[in-house]
């Protein structure tokens, strides 16, 4: 069976040899991982947000268990790109997996900066564009629910990085995700990546205060599949570049069903809190559900959702 996935940019291709990439956030850098498994038999590896400087991120308690579910207020916590460089790209298995970099900044002009830091590094396979992190008050969701600054963002990382594949990660807290997705790819994104958290919060009843310091932060897990299923559904209707899926995946069968809705290939994000070893057992595991699934590579199964 061939696993390969190639996901066919405007400007530049990414090759993965599955299509599952550990998510944004949820994987450290990868090497908080190796005990768990190979980081050389992932698709790729999403390292944690990076900033042109260090950042603290937000005060604690910055993550919340819910139904289903999980609340976090990280605020996008980084060394910043330089340690990054420095300390950890060079002790990943960049030549056998992808490692795509995701970038967060706090304008267009810095973003450009960001990407033209890590235009020219061997090891760094892709970009990911942060347009849509809810729990930072600078930038964040303003970027990702404002189709002329998302436009903006995405031409300022093109233009600085144009030899890089572009991904775009979009934010369900819009209007419409479709109309975001166009502007992402009229100014030059290779693919998308959606969805990124939902805004939500929890309160504590006992102490009638809110359970984040921040009050409000991203939901993920189980609980925003339906959420995430309907939006690359409704992205891979409206753009002609491929869709990264991402919001819930647990199991093969959700890859299964997010290949169906049109992506090409996944992240895996929560499930990485809840069994370290989840995205390792999800490329060993895949195999056999497509299998079952009567194909012999996931690029059969995108799109193919039968609607009558």
């Amino acid at each position: 069976m061939n696993l390969q996935v190639v996901l066919k940019g405007q400007t530049c291709d990414l090759t993965l040899k599955n299509p599952v990439i550990a998510a944004s956030g949820t994987f450290g850098s990868g090497l908080e991982f190796r005990p768990f498994g190979d980081l050389s038999k992932l698709g790729g590896i999403c390292v944690k947000g990076l900033s042109l400087q260090p950042r603290a991120g937000n005060p604690s308690p910055r993550i919340v268990e819910t139904a289903c579910g999980m609340l976090n207020a990280i605020g996008l916590q980084n060394d910043g790109v330089e340690s990054f460089l420095k300390n950890k790209l060079p002790r990943l298995p960049w030549r056998e997996t992808a490692i795509i970099a995701n970038l967060y900044a706090t304008s267009a002009e810095e973003f450009g900066q960001l990407a033209a830091r890590l235009a020219d590094e061997p090891g760094i396979a892709a970009l990911e564009v942060n347009v849509s992190c809810p729990n930072v008050k600078a930038g964040g969701a303003q970027f990702g629910a404002d189709p002329a600054m998302c436009a903006a963002v995405t031409g300022a990382v093109r233009k600085n990085a144009p030899r890089k594949h572009i991904m775009v990660k979009l934010s369900p807290n819009v209007t419409d995700i479709a109309l975001m997705a166009r502007s992402a790819e009229a100014a030059g994104a290779d693919s998308i990546s959606c969805i990124n958290t939902l805004l939500g919060m929890a309160v504590d009843a006992a102490s009638r205060r809110p359970m984040l310091a921040n009050v409000v932060g991203g939901l993920s897990g189980p609980a925003i599949k339906p959420v995430a299923l309907r939006c690359v559904w409704q992205v891979a209707r409206a753009v002609g570049i491929p869709v990264v899926g991402l919001g819930g995946i647990v199991t093969p069968v959700d890859i299964v069903e997010f290949l169906l809705a049109g992506a090409a290939a996944i992240q895996v994000g929560t499930a990485n809190f809840m069994r370290p070893d989840a995205s390792f057992a999800l490329v060993r595991d895949l195999p056999w559900v497509l299998a079952d699934h009567g194909v012999q590579t996931p690029a059969e199964l995108t799109g193919a959702l039968v609607l009558d």
